[in-house]
């Protein structure tokens, strides 16, 4: 592990320095393991490592290239770790995803423009039509990302589509949706929007949080309907 650990750090640092960007492809193996003094052996588990945690792409008979290292490829492997979830780490994660919408909404709040409120509200339309589950938790998830979006931080974005992933889909089932749970969702999630048009930060981020709240509680206990894609 430390002959792979040290393969590793060597290759970061060759991106770091910027000697390889996004899109270049590596030398050949036995030329790089030249390149950085590393046997074959460590080189294969550096590779191995770094492509699962989306630094490199590796097209079998085409040759290792650098991803583009964009945040959403950088934590694919998050969603990874929220697969594996138990009742403390999902208490763990709906906190993370409170601190970090309400955070979002409150930005959003400060510094949306006519356009982008427009987008969250276009967001809000489809949400009446939906009865299947899956389909409602698919469009609730985008709502969430769309406002994440508008923070301009690329990072949050993917932190938060990250942690949405499992824990809500793996409650989603394919029985139709009530008509009373489909709205409330869709007044919630309208409250939001009018708090950020009005440039209520405190307000946003309160409204999100209490939003979470209830996802999580939807998420651990259950209720009869499912609201978790609010």
């Amino acid at each position: 592990m430390a002959l792979t650990d040290d393969a590793i750090a060597k290759i970061k640092a060759k991106i770091v320095s910027g000697v390889w960007g996004p899109g270049d492809r590596l030398p050949p193996e036995h030329e790089l393991g030249e390149q950085l003094g590393i046997s074959r052996n460590s080189l294969r588990e550096a590779v191995k490592a770094l492509a699962f945690l989306g630094v490199l792409d590796v097209r079998h008979g085409g040759g290792t290239y650098i991803t583009s290292l964009e945040p959403d490829i950088l934590l694919t492997s998050l969603a990874f770790v929220t697969d594996m979830h138990d009742d403390r780490a999902l208490r763990e994660m709906f906190h993370i995803r409170r601190v970090l919408e309400s955070h979002a909404a409150a930005e959003a709040a400060r510094t949306a423009t006519p356009e982008e409120i427009q987008a969250l509200r276009d967001e809000l339309k489809p949400g009446h039509e939906l009865t299947d589950a899956a389909a409602y938790l698919a469009h609730g998830s985008q709502f969430h990302r769309v406002l994440c979006d508008i923070s301009g931080n690329r990072y949050l974005t993917a932190l938060v589509t990250s942690l949405i992933a499992r824990p809500l889909f793996d409650r989603a089932t394919a029985e139709p949706l009530g008509a009373a749970t489909v709205e409330r969702t869709v007044c919630e999630h309208a409250a939001i929007v009018d708090a950020i048009a009005s440039g209520d930060a405190v307000l946003a981020a309160t409204l999100m949080e209490q939003h979470v709240d209830e996802i999580d509680y939807w998420v651990r206990d259950g209720e009869e309907d499912p609201v978790a894609s609010r």
